[in-house]
């Protein structure tokens, strides 16, 4: 294990925190929003708060959407924390509908304000929830979240939510007031948390190690 990871400066909010956790678990780091050192890149964070649009935008303007979307078919690790994950995908509908890396196949919907029955969701939804497969996943050995105890809690704050349109993409899921939110994604070396594991305690430590050690 090398542990050389190069995170994504494109002026997210959660950069210094992500990279705070990252070193803690022994990373040898780099951030940049040069598009050679994405290029040559080991492993690759993308962090990520707010909007999903002006994530975008500002990934645009600093020219690091193609670097990124190229790094992404190279079978290399990569992790997008929070809207790095939603980003992702194909579309999100926040103020509008505006395009994302297209990683994955799905859209970022805002989650509904009103259970089944009626009664208000708060949202956003901020604090603890449990972690747990997502439907068909019988193990997560072999992934970011192998070695975690059972009903592991991780840390979320936000209001909108992926929408995978494949099933087999799907990690790992929570229960959110009567709705299930998708937590986690994995498509080959390609992994996104909805949750930050650098506000998750010794879950969100021991998820960074195992992202660390692919």
């Amino acid at each position: 294990m090398s542990g050389k990871v190069t995170v994504v400066d494109y002026g997210s909010g959660n950069l210094l925190s992500v990279c705070r956790a990252l070193r803690h678990c022994g990373a040898d780091l780099v951030t940049t929003e040069n598009r050679t050192e994405i290029a040559r890149a080991e492993r690759l964070v993308v962090p990520g708060v707010g909007a999903m649009a002006d994530s975008m935008r500002n990934l645009e303007a600093r020219d690091l959407v193609g670097p990124i979307q190229d790094y992404a078919q190279s079978e290399r690790p990569m992790l997008g924390i929070c809207v790095g994950m939603q980003i992702m995908f194909e579309a999100g509908e926040e103020f509008g509908i505006h395009p994302g890396l297209g990683l994955l196949p799905g859209r970022v919907r805002k989650m509904p304000a009103t259970q089944d029955g009626g009664a208000r969701r708060k949202i956003p939804q901020i604090g603890w929830n449990t972690l747990k497969p997502a439907a068909g996943i019988n193990s997560w050995e072999g992934t970011i979240l192998q070695g975690l105890p059972p009903e592991p809690a991780a840390y979320f704050l936000h209001s909108f939510a992926v929408d995978p349109i494949d099933p087999s993409t799907r990690l790992a899921d929570c229960e959110y007031e009567g709705l299930r939110i998708c937590s986690a994604v994995r498509k080959g070396s390609i992994y996104g948390c909805q949750f930050h594991p650098e506000k998750s305690a010794e879950i969100g430590l021991a998820i960074l190690r195992n992202f660390l050690a692919l």
